[in-house]
């Protein structure tokens, strides 16, 4: 028999499915899942589930939502939860079995009893029999068809390939990365009940959902690594009848995505072109006008210069591309030949928007840029999407509205008002269960912090403060880790800016890591208002640049301009981040980069200056990347 063999896959382990964005990759696999249920039904069969509750898996289940609203019936179906945290009752916000009774349970008309969770509330006495009997009950339907998961449950590095469904105990990571849930690290429980290894792969058919650059890398581990018990998603490997379903981000470490001269034939590009002239740079440690054919050939790129070259023409065509790109006037320099500089001479000076998704945003990301942008004169506006008050600890509350008391006296105010204040204050967050919303009252005081530290921040750099924008958008203020969907109200606010001031320059977060995160809304949001403000005439002098850092930064080979910064104007920024000082030392949604805010943004910006040093640009301290808008640009 012949087999087919797409050649530029030869590194990969696992069949890998790389979708446009999420909701198209969802759409496939919903669509497989409720054709196999017709046929379970045809058959009198029920279809057995093993669903994940980890936020990857939200587009499939409102997917399933909208089936359901289309009159497609659930109730033959039959659903395992993969996990949950313990111990953690069932009802509490962070725990998983809510988690699916939110988006699954609630919404499809799948029976109550054919709905099987582990149970976090249960005795530690009774675990061990908990585990067996969830065990029995999988084996008790024949097995589970279909499980979809972004992970392997709980099963920690060192889970062996036989453990069945047991109750484990977190490691530091892990905790880490469920912070957030959980409003800070401290109140995450040290275990978890998860399905076992064995028990995951003795399904018939997984569906491994991964979205966001976030994931790359831990997808290119699981695809073409080795599989080894210090990775348990490597175990699929084993499994005959696992697809892993990604978007073009999550994709984007894969050896046919990220080298795909290694591969195979390529349509050479002038951007594959630079990505590759990049790659094999760093892969030499040479700058870029110290290649030689020599080079190419031997580092697989020898049709690159057949079809592009020589390679002298392709190394000066991308060192000037790369040269051009640096400017220390990112709005534009007045009165110069801007035919090579990446941004246009006039107007100027130039109405600019910053939008930041929470409130130090911009300073973490491109703090040194908005302070070259006011220095050199430009119309500078600042605006914050969201109030970023789930991001506040209790403790500053306490702070603050202690201070309230003390300077009571001074100013005259009513001193057993503001003691009453504090001490109801204290009363509300302390029986507050930990991810609980706060008080409507405890959240604006939350957003008077973070707001009074963007003021503060914006004022340091020389903004007016009245170009200082809160949004404060509306899918953002729910008081919990899950938002609301955008509507037209959190497009409004943003049209209304925009026509308000007439930008000759916007830029927007681009750092979209986090597919359900608020990055990635704002950016949404962004999109839609300029889409419906498209036939404005000011639009026509409009450019959106995107800029990174806060989670991850650009591709040289993607960058169309880049600002060097000089020691100082480092300091300024640093400073700038230092005023926004309720997200300085142990930040409430560290992810999984234990640097501090600051100095993952600093090193970050060194890191890209020594990389430009070592293609051949000249030396700097640090460098802010960005990447100019295009229609249809995805990211």
């Amino acid at each position: 028999m012949t087999v087919n063999y797409d050649f530029s896959r030869r590194y990969e382990n696992l069949p890998v499915f790389i979708y446009d964005d999420q909701v198209e990759a969802s759409t496939f696999l919903v669509e497989n899942i409720l054709t196999l249920l017709t046929q379970k039904e045809s058959q009198g069969k029920k279809l057995v589930l093993g669903l994940s509750s980890r936020p990857a898996m939200i587009p499939v289940y409102e997917l399933f939502a909208k089936a359901y609203e289309n009159g497609r019936s659930f109730k033959n179906v039959v659903v395992f939860g993969i996990n949950e945290y313990y111990p953690l009752h069932k009802d509490e916000i962070q725990s998983h079995n809510r988690f699916l009774k939110e988006y699954v349970f609630d919404i499809l008309d799948i029976p109550p009893t054919q709905i099987h969770c582990l149970d976090g509330d249960i005795p530690r006495s009774q675990v061990a029999r908990h585990c067996q009997d969830f065990e029995n009950k999988i084996a008790s339907y024949g097995g589970i068809d279909i499980l979809i998961t972004s992970g392997m449950g709980t099963n920690e590095p060192g889970s062996h390939y036989s453990s069945r469904t047991r109750l484990i105990t977190l490691n530091t990571n892990t905790r880490i990365s469920a912070a957030s849930e959980f409003f800070g690290v401290d109140y995450v429980p040290n275990y978890s009940l998860t399905m076992g290894i064995q028990t995951i792969l003795e399904s018939r058919s997984i569906y491994y959902l991964a979205w966001g650059e976030g994931e790359a890398k831990a997808i290119k581990k699981m695809v073409e690594g080795n599989v080894d018990e210090t990775n348990p998603s490597s175990y699929l490997q084993n499994h005959t009848q696992t697809e892993v379903i990604i978007d073009r981000a999550a994709s984007a470490e894969l050896t046919r995505i990220a080298t795909p001269w290694l591969t195979g034939p390529c349509v050479w590009t002038e951007e594959l072109t630079r990505k590759a002239v990049f790659w094999l740079c760093r892969h030499l440690d040479k700058p870029i006008l110290k290649l030689t054919a020599r080079d190419y050939n031997d580092n697989g790129m020898s049709d690159l210069i057949t079809e592009r070259g020589p390679f002298s023409k392709i190394n000066i065509d991308t060192f000037n591309f790369l040269q051009h790109s640096i400017t220390g006037w990112p709005g534009g320099k007045p009165n110069a030949d801007d035919s090579t500089r990446p941004e246009r001479a006039l107007p100027y000076p130039k109405r600019v928007i910053v939008f930041s998704p929470h409130p130090d945003d911009d300073v973490i990301s491109m703090g040194g840029t908005v302070a070259r942008l006011s220095e050199q004169g430009h119309v500078l506006h600042i605006a914050y999407h969201t109030s970023g008050n789930i991001a506040v600890f209790d403790h500053e509350v306490t702070r603050f509205l202690d201070f309230l008391q003390e300077i009571s006296p001074v100013y005259g105010l009513d001193l057993e008002k503001t003691k009453a204040i504090f001490k109801q204050a204290r009363k509300d967050m302390a029986g507050k269960k930990p991810g609980e919303p706060d008080t409507p009252a405890i959240r604006q005081v939350k957003t008077m912090i973070r707001r009074g530290e963007a003021k503060s921040a914006c004022d340091y750099l020389g903004i007016d403060p009245g170009h200082v924008h809160f949004l404060e958008m509306p899918f953002y203020e729910t008081g919990g880790v899950k938002k609301k969907a955008l509507s037209g109200d959190d497009i409004s606010i943003i049209c209304d800016l925009l026509e308000k001031v007439k930008p000759h320059q916007i830029f927007a977060a681009g750092d979209l890591s986090d597919p359900h995160g608020t990055h990635r809304v704002c950016y949404m949001a962004i999109l839609e208002a300029l889409e419906q403000l498209k036939d404005r005439p000011w639009m026509k002098d409009c450019r959106l640049w995107l800029y990174r850092g806060a989670w991850q930064e650009w591709d040289v080979a993607d960058v169309d301009m880049a600002v060097p910064l000089s020691p100082e104007e480092v300091v300024i920024k640093r400073n700038a981040i230092f005023r926004h000082q309720s997200q300085k030392d142990p930040a409430m949604f560290p992810g999984n980069d234990p640097r501090e805010f600051w100095r993952r943004a600093e090193e970050r910006n060194h890191n890209t200056a020594v990389l430009y040093d070592k293609l051949g640009m000249a030396e700097y301290q640090a460098i802010e990347l960005f990447r100019l808008y295009r229609k249809g640009m995805k990211l």
